[in-house]
């Protein structure tokens, strides 16, 4: 079909999107073609969207392809492959004018289905399918090799790098590996034969990659629980985060077995979220190193325990891999929505320390950061990582670790310490930063033993009503909130040029879209500052920051503005100053949809400005 408009053309620079049905075998075709373009040697940057079910609703998984390495989500579609037809006329219409449509061509569709200004690729891949294999299962099992063979014709891609990751998926099965080959190049001789190949979108050899390494978040967080020092994992199964449990099981089994082949490790699958955060809090009470994964409706189950070892002052490390919320909401939808949930997890008063990294090498920095800032600060520590960061592939920066990095484990008292006559009270502060002094149980036979107390306590930790006593405790505790300040990861600022009149703050998996979103804004004359929170409580210069700027624009996803409302609060600041941008539907943000947004309100309120103007001199 010649669309009205003419084709796209673009080298190492458009996005091509899937549309599958889950549980057709899709997933492993459509990552081999974004690895195959990866080790072509061009940046890429793939989003599964998948169902909460095991089998039959629409998934779809999403491709950028971009020499110049933007890591986060463009908008809008070049190439929509489209197999699957309960989402046909959606994905037709996220296509760009003069784009590609590829089909299954096997049976004629009518007109009114297509766009006059696209161009339709129809390849009838049920029928090869049909003629070469006779099982169902394979046919539909080898259809998805047979699009990306097809693909890579379209696309000009290098077959023998496809051949290889082939080769390198079924290593061990070596039986599977002649048919899928089949399946690989049946889709691409017939495009060859049949179709003008290449179309305008082509993949280029190219040296754009260098060094990065392609990884998960929640594996990335898991390895950094390991060079962390975690020996100890509670957890209960729920997405997106049990592959996080999963990946620190692998990576113990590597490296925390000692040459007898014992484990040095434990990890329990609890029998909810609630014994899982309690485990945690008992082996940080004992002296290990200990963390739990979850997401949001596992924050709201362990709230309680999380007051206990705030008020006890007990290491925690819990890493939230965030989705949409409330309730079970979107179980396999990213969002950052459990921002406040987190900061003042538990009844009463309390504060709690947020890491958000945004890729996964932060993921693993972080976590492995987060054990140390936990023990430390005797508190629990959240890294507030999310769906998007935490269960996609990701070009990062290499992982690092420095020989000798040690371990932080705080305020630790030795027998020495106390066969040397040191007063030991466990609450009392007696450094001036908040933190008091700790023992591990069983540090000394008769000295040293305390209670650890969820209830008010004088600083000899014994049990105390005496309101004085209580508001030592609690001021205490905001000292050491407060100094903490120094010592989590501080904010990334970015000016690229004089210092502009608006600014904009975001976090976490914003980061990827809000560089490319930057140049876009900078693209039609608006120059803006950029602050990325990495921490909470926030640094002075976020304070700094925002009182620089007439107006601070504050990128989430979630509905209500989570990080806005936590800034208003921790700065007492004019609500007026931060101007919430909120993107929430369950997909990752764009780039597109921060700059329209962002141009939006800034020709508004120039609008906005002019009336007022006219109406002053009327």
């Amino acid at each position: 079909m010649t669309p009205a408009v003419s084709p796209l053309r673009a080298v190492n620079d458009f996005v091509v999107k899937f549309a599958n049905v889950n549980g057709s075998g899709s997933a492993s075709a459509n990552e081999l073609f974004a690895k195959a373009i990866l080790r072509m040697g061009v940046p890429v940057s793939p989003r599964n969207i998948f169902p909460s079910n095991i089998q039959g609703l629409p998934t779809w998984y999403e491709v950028r392809v971009t020499e110049r390495g933007w890591l986060g989500r463009r908008g809008g579609v070049d190439l929509m492959v489209a197999m699957n037809p309960q989402t046909w006329d959606a994905d037709i219409a996220e296509i760009e004018p003069g784009g590609y449509l590829f089909h299954d061509g096997s049976k004629p569709l009518p007109k009114s289905k297509f766009r006059d200004d696209i161009t339709v690729i129809a390849v009838p891949l049920t029928e090869l399918c049909n003629a070469a294999w006779e099982d169902p299962r394979q046919r539909q099992l080898f259809k998805n090799i047979m699009y990306v063979g097809a693909l890579s014709a379209l696309l000009d891609m290098d077959v023998a790098t496809l051949e290889a990751l082939v080769a390198e998926q079924y290593r061990g099965k070596e039986k599977l590996l002649p048919p899928n080959l089949k399946a690989l190049h049946l889709g691409r001789d017939w495009a060859l034969q049949n179709l003008a190949c290449p179309i305008g979108l082509t993949v280029r050899r190219a040296d754009a990659v260098g060094d990065r390494i392609f990884v998960e978040g929640n594996a990335a967080a898991a390895l950094g629980c390991v060079y962390g020092g975690a020996t100890v994992c509670a957890w209960y199964p729920i997405t997106p985060s049990s592959s996080l449990a999963e990946a620190f099981q692998k990576y113990c089994q590597k490296y925390r077995v000692d040459e007898a082949g014992n484990a040095r490790f434990a990890i329990l699958q609890a029998e909810d979220e609630i014994a899982s955060i309690g485990m945690v809090v008992g082996a940080g009470w004992n002296g290990a190193r200990a963390f739990t994964a979850t997401s949001g409706p596992g924050i709201s189950l362990m709230n309680e325990f999380i007051g206990l070892a705030y008020f006890a002052e007990i290491p925690a490390t819990i890493i939230n891999v965030q989705r949409g919320g409330p309730s079970t909401g979107m179980p396999t939808r990213t969002q950052q929505s459990d921002v406040l949930a987190c900061a003042y997890a538990s009844h009463g008063d309390t504060r709690h320390v947020l890491l958000f990294p945004e890729d996964p090498h932060e993921c693993f920095a972080f976590s492995a950061a987060a054990l140390d800032l936990a023990d430390r600060l005797q508190t629990p520590v959240f890294v507030m990582t999310d769906l998007d960061i935490g269960m996609n592939q990701r070009l990062c920066a290499p992982f690092e670790w420095g020989e000798s990095r040690r371990y932080d484990r705080g305020k630790v008292m030795t027998a020495g310490d106390l066969e040397s006559g040191r007063e030991f009270a466990r609450y009392k502060d007696v450094d001036g930063d908040g933190i008091p002094w700790r023992t591990w149980p069983g540090t000394h036979p008769d000295k040293g033993a305390y209670f650890t107390r969820g209830t008010s306590r004088n600083p000899q930790a014994q049990y105390s009503e005496r309101g004085p006593d209580y508001v030592y405790n609690m001021e205490r505790l905001l000292k050491k909130f407060d100094n903490a300040k120094s010592l989590v990861p501080q904010p990334v600022i970015v000016q690229s040029g004089p210092p502009a009149r608006h600014g904009v703050i975001f976090y976490g998996s914003t980061s990827p879209a809000m560089a490319e979103a930057i140049e876009l804004l900078a693209g039609q004359g608006i120059a803006l500052d950029t602050l990325r929170v990495r921490a909470y409580p926030f640094p002075d210069t976020v304070r700094d920051f925002i009182e620089a700027h007439a107006r601070v624009f504050v990128v989430e996803q979630n509905r209500d503005g989570q990080l806005r409302t936590l800034l208003v609060n921790e700065f007492d600041m004019d609500p007026a100053r931060l101007v919430a941008v909120l993107h929430y539907d369950g997909t990752p943000i764009t780039a597109r949809f921060i700059a329209g947004a962002i141009a939006d309100a800034l020709a508004q309120s120039a609008a906005a400005a002019k009336t007022a103007q006219m109406e002053n001199v009327a």
